[in-house]
């Protein structure tokens, strides 16, 4: 109780009783060290403020271990996502190579013996010359080091091979045995792959159609995987935030930069499998048809390749498109149009599906939307949410909400923000109660904010704190009684609104939970993780019902609210749409990469997806008939649907928000 070297005062009577006089008779003591009881009570006082000033200096201490316990968990978060960026850049460059690989295999036999032998001697210094790269980057770099020297293998690989054809060109050949003429080869630098897909198409032009058919998809193919490795890890070093993942960050993948403006609308017909308008009869007003396969750099090298404009009606909205593991026989339509949409049956049998005559017809199918609000956030835009009045539109960057009025034209400035979480933290995820009065935030920290915002000035009113260091994703029970929280640990966590407790927690990915939606009746719960699973949940027995397995991480999903099918947004690219009792599915092949955010429109004809690849796609429900695309200037990293269906708002990685009206 007492401090050390303090030993406490002995009470002494008062002066001049009986007890004092005995006391000092019996102890000797002088009489100078009698106390009175003021003087006691005195003693008594010190100590109590000497213990006061201790426990304030504990308790600044144990505030001090606090703040650093949350910059540590926040300093482990980027390292999970840093190291998960640095995984996927692996994977691409590995990709690349094995392109690279596949079309030097498929040149060197039109080579001489002489300029064959080069070749492969190169390829075997390429594939060598990366391990004293691998030694130095280890002493640099604590995390793998692999994808960095992947992609030096793959540019040594497209150099030698660039110089085996010029040595190619410069020689005199004479008749290749297989009939081929020999036309020069121009490749001006000699690393464009696209250059290289133009030149062996004029170089094979009188082969037989299968064989230069053959060796043009592979070319292109590499070409789109060239461009997409290089474009991610120049994004990479170009962007603080943009770490991969997300998701980011769910690590959200952030943005590979564009060289079409926003508002840029793709409008295909209803029709068969694959088949867009062949011209862009509204270039005028800004829906024209791009390629959704090609960025900037791409669209340009084909333009000088093959003599195209890059902003073109092409007749698919995914020429160059090659599903893995499916059959060149099922990679078009009975037309001869490259497929986007498959149907995947029980026995995982894929075919192109036929669109139905009305897929794009009928009352509540878009025709397209147009741009109307550009929202300048001035960080990255993580998370959107729109009013039920679609007067209001809320977007969560780095460390705040700001809230923005769309109901009157003109430039936008935000009329309000809320300072959430940290400052240098993002928002993940931002829901509003249909009321109007009540936002729930969530991101890279263990707690909720839930913000009053019926007050003059909005205010926290409440807080809710989980043992699991940041929340990827929120959902409100359609009661607005209950809220879910995905958390980077696995665990979907159950709150009580009303008495701001924790009901309980679902625990079944092995990996963090990255996005949620709840049906419309309450009853089920579907969850999405980074442990390559989709998992549902009753509600009212608190169990897991069913699992999906995937052979990718899942980024988003959404649950359709007229029907039974559930769309689901991987790392991998593919959407794909699962009915919800039955074995079958729908794999849909627009997107280039990661599909980042979706949503169902609330009368369940159609969703959206949004990606790193900079798209906003709208799907037909269920079988993925394309409506619309738009493609902005970023990655794409949240998106929301207006209640009455009529907007859409959409948060990027250049720090803006992007409001489109949907035209019917």
């Amino acid at each position: 109780m007492f401090p050390q070297n303090r030993p406490p005062a002995p009470l002494q009577p008062p002066p001049g009783s009986s007890a004092s006089a005995a006391a000092a008779a019996a102890s000797g003591a002088p009489q100078a060290l009698k106390l009175t009881y003021p003087e006691t009570l005195d003693r008594i006082k010190e100590e109590f403020q000497f213990l006061q000033t201790q426990y304030h200096s504990l308790k600044m201490e144990c505030e001090k271990l606090a703040t650093e316990k949350t910059e540590i968990q926040r300093h482990y978060v980027m390292y999970y996502e840093m190291s998960y960026g640095l995984n996927i850049e692996m994977h691409k460059q590995t990709e690349i190579a094995k392109r690279l690989n596949v079309i030097c295999a498929q040149l060197i036999p039109f080579l001489s013996q002489e300029h064959q032998q080069q070749v492969v001697q190169a390829m075997e210094r390429a594939k060598q010359v990366t391990m004293g790269e691998l030694n130095a980057s280890i002493g640099v770099r604590r995390l793998p080091p692999l994808p960095h020297t992947q992609q030096l293998q793959a540019q040594h690989l497209s150099q030698h091979v660039a110089q085996g054809l010029q040595g190619l060109h410069s020689m005199q050949m004479g008749p290749h045995p297989g009939g081929l003429p020999h036309p020069g080869l121009a490749l001006g630098g000699g690393s464009s792959l696209l250059a290289l897909s133009g030149a062996l198409g004029a170089q094979l032009a009188a082969k037989e159609g299968h064989e230069r058919a053959h060796l043009e998809a592979a070319a292109a193919a590499a070409a789109a995987e060239h461009h997409r490795g290089m474009g991610l890890d120049r994004d990479r070093k170009g962007s603080k935030m943009e770490k991969d993942g997300t998701a980011l960050g769910l690590r959200n993948p952030l943005a590979v930069q564009g060289a079409y403006p926003p508002g840029a609308f793709s409008l295909p017909p209803p029709g068969v499998n694959g088949e867009l308008a062949g011209a862009a009869a509204a270039y005028g007003a800004g829906l024209h048809l791009v390629s959704p396969q090609m960025n900037g750099s791409a669209a340009a090298a084909a333009a000088a390749g093959y003599g195209r404009s890059p902003v073109v009606g092409y007749e698919s909205p995914h020429p160059h498109m090659r599903v893995p593991g499916l059959p060149a026989s099922l990679q078009s339509t009975a037309s001869g149009k490259p497929a986007y949409s498959f149907h995947v049956s029980a026995d995982g049998q894929m075919q192109p599906v036929p669109f139905p005559p009305d897929a794009l017809l009928g009352p509540g199918i878009p025709r397209h939307a147009r741009q109307i609000h550009t929202l300048n956030h001035g960080e990255v835009v993580c998370a959107v949410t729109i009013s039920t009045s679609t007067r209001h539109v809320y977007t969560g960057g780095k460390g705040c909400v700001k809230v923005w009025d769309i109901s009157q034209p003109g430039s936008k400035s935000a009329m309000a923000q809320l300072d959430c979480l940290n400052r240098d933290n993002y928002i993940r995820s931002c829901k509003l109660l249909p009321d109007g009065r009540t936002l729930i935030v969530g991101g890279e920290a263990s707690t909720l904010s839930i913000w009053d915002l019926a007050t003059p000035t909005p205010r926290i009113k409440a807080e809710l704190t989980s043992s699991a260091p940041a929340c990827y994703a929120l959902a409100i029970s359609p009661d607005n009684k209950v809220c879910f929280s995905c958390c980077s640990d696995g665990n979907i966590v159950v709150w009580d609104l009303h008495n701001q407790t924790l009901v309980r927690q679902f625990q079944g990915h092995t990996d963090g939970a990255s996005c949620i939606d709840i049906s419309n009746d309450g009853t089920k719960l579907w969850t999405g993780g980074l442990d390559n699973t989709v998992r549902c949940w009753d509600l009212r027995e608190g169990r897991q019902l069913q699992q999906h397995d995937f052979t990718s991480q899942i980024f988003s999903l959404g649950y359709c609210p007229t029907g039974e099918w559930l769309a689901v947004g991987m790392e991998s690219s593919n959407v794909e749409v699962l009915h919800v009792s039955k074995p079958d599915k729908y794999q849909l092949h627009l997107h280039e990469s990661c599909v980042l955010s979706l949503k169902f429109a609330y009368c369940g004809k159609w969703f959206v997806s949004t990606g790193k690849d900079n798209l906003l796609n709208a799907w037909r429900t269920p079988y993925g008939s394309s409506i619309f695309q738009s493609k902005e200037s970023s990655s794409v990293l949240s998106c929301d649907i207006s209640p009455d269906d009529q907007f859409i708002v959409t948060g990027s990685g250049d720090k803006k928000a992007t409001v489109y009206e949907v035209i019917y």
